[in-house]
């Protein structure tokens, strides 16, 4: 995700606080963003200005979504421009002193992952509860505005798609009802289960052939959970310049 387009995600902020619950959807039309209502419309934020992103969004996907114009018109493709005739150069005028700008808020993506959920189960560990209470206390909390949480669950291969897909969602709903005792309004919170359809790229090493306890344990990096926080966070007020003697 480059920086530009981090932005834009990021830039939900205060309005988005008006938004109710929902759970996420994607589909052939917008993929890569949170959609709504039969036509599969994106869901925006920040005064309708914003779309919100799910963790499948991809600079190609959006390129290639219905709403490009509305939520990337820097990716969508464009016409050549037309041809303008050069104005006769006129001299330079003197620009004007312009006061300094106000400092404005930053907007800033953050990401945790939770690994090693146990096997078959919706619960996080001490260990996982240790990390994202750091998370919460140190990235979250600092931020001027928290705009959107999108939470996703995930699980290990083992077992079938549809049983790992309802597993999926309960690890993703029990961290979200984690966060929201933390103080996060949960008007704020997106969340979905993909089951064990984004595996952690290392266990593709995981043989099928091991001991199933062996196996189990290969797989601990996909039994996970990730939150993603988009704000805006003011930053850090530059120290006036002093006086030349």
């Amino acid at each position: 995700m480059n920086s530009a387009l981090r932005n834009a995600l990021a830039g939900l902020a205060i309005a988005a606080a008006c938004m109710p619950a929902a759970q996420a959807q994607v589909n052939s039309k917008n993929q890569g963003y949170l959609v709504t209502g039969p036509n599969f419309d994106v869901v925006t934020a920040v005064g309708g200005t914003v779309c919100v992103r799910t963790s499948d969004w991809t600079p190609a996907r959006a390129a290639a979504a219905a709403a490009c114009k509305q939520c990337t018109p820097d990716l969508c493709p464009a016409p050549p421009p037309a041809p303008v005739a050069k104005p006769e150069a006129k001299p330079e005028a003197k620009p004007a002193a312009k006061p300094a700008p106000k400092p404005e808020p930053r907007n800033v993506e953050l990401k945790i992952e939770l690994q090693g959920i146990p096997f078959n189960k919706t619960e996080m560990t001490a260990d996982n509860r240790k990390e994202l209470d750091e998370f919460l206390n140190k990235e979250v909390k600092p931020l001027t505005t928290v705009g959107a949480v999108i939470i996703t669950g995930h699980t290990d291969r083992i077992g079938s798609e549809k049983y790992n897909k309802k597993l999926s969602e309960k690890r993703a709903l029990g961290v979200k009802d984690y966060v929201v005792s933390k103080g996060i309004d949960q008007k704020l919170i997106f969340w979905e289960g993909k089951g064990p359809k984004q595996p952690i790229p290392v266990t593709k090493f995981c043989d099928n052939k091991m001991k199933r306890k062996q196996l189990i344990e290969c797989l601990a990096p996909n039994r996970r959970v990730t939150v993603e926080v988009v704000g805006t966070i003011m930053p850090p007020a530059k120290p006036e310049a002093k006086p030349k003697p």
